[in-house]
């Protein structure tokens, strides 16, 4: 019998429970929506081994504390405090980050996003890191990046145009605008959308298909799934993680990030102004 049979482990930031061949993994910051600092990620991080490593867990459900957000991703307000001024931890963040959306991709169980609410930037990279996904009926989907002073890094430039075409995940990651449910569940992005008053029930049916499965031929299915995503996420995400670290201190990325912890507006016209001339006085 495996050591992490019946474990219990307690979380700052996350609640875990396990039980009927399930483990249930919440994200429990829901008065910042359920955003990802440090130890969030390496929370998640030491729930996802110990779930891999529990033999009487068959399914990992993925899910957010509260109705209104699944995940929003980064918290912009320790990216604001620690990393604006310091490139090199951001570069060390990032790496937590990308290890934990690794573990959960190849954890070797079938895992569920249960979308309880909007699932925003690196929260959507995180809902399609999982196999299935079921969402609330009155949440939407979205991504800030080009708006808020980031670049989806973390799986929704790598898996958007595999899950729902080139075209809408260019009109997603350029435009930035809200995706519901209902079209998120007819471009691909989830696999059902249910009342809210039916989503237990309906991840909890789906959970249940899971258990009643063969566990080595569903690893090596999902194993063999992965490999779109994995070829495209190497070839990738350590480029990306650079590009991040070395433009932390970009003034159209510090704008947007205090914009963004400021809550207000940013004058996107008057930012090329001023980036244009810069430019032209260094010529």
């Amino acid at each position: 019998m495996s050591k992490y049979t019946g474990k219990t482990i307690k979380f700052s930031n996350l609640l875990y429970t396990k039980g009927n061949w399930r483990a249930t993994i919440t994200i429990n910051r829901p008065k910042v929506y359920n955003c990802l600092n440090l130890e969030t990620l390496q929370e998640l991080s030491a729930a996802l081994q110990d779930a891999a490593w529990d033999d009487e867990v068959a399914v990992i459900i993925l899910t957010g504390a509260g109705e209104k957000a699944f995940c929003t991703g980064a918290d912009m307000k320790e990216w604001n405090e620690e990393f604006l001024d310091s490139s090199n931890d951001f570069y060390k963040w990032m790496g937590v980050f990308m290890e934990t959306f690794e573990r959960l991709r190849n954890i070797g169980k079938p895992t569920i996003a249960r979308l309880n609410g909007m699932a925003v930037g690196g929260g959507n990279e995180l809902q399609m890191s999982c196999d299935l996904a079921i969402a609330a009926d009155d949440i939407y989907f979205g991504h800030a990046g080009t708006s808020r002073g980031s670049v989806a890094a973390a799986g929704a430039t790598q898996w958007l145009p595999l899950i729902v075409g080139e075209r809408r995940a260019r009109e997603i990651l350029l435009l930035n605008e809200k995706i519901p449910a209902k079209k998120a569940l007819a471009w691909g992005l989830v696999n059902q959308v249910v009342p809210r008053k039916k989503l237990d029930k309906t991840v909890d049916e789906m959970a249940e298909k899971l258990v009643n499965k063969l566990p080595e031929c569903t690893r090596y299915t999902k194993q063999q799934l992965n490999f779109w995503r994995d070829f495209s996420w190497a070839m990738t995400i350590g480029h990306l993680r650079d590009w991040l670290t070395v433009h932390t201190s970009a003034p159209e990325i510090q704008e947007g990030i205090k914009a963004f912890n400021e809550k207000r507006e940013i004058d996107y016209k008057a930012l090329r102004r001023k980036m244009a001339n810069t430019e032209r006085r260094k010529r």
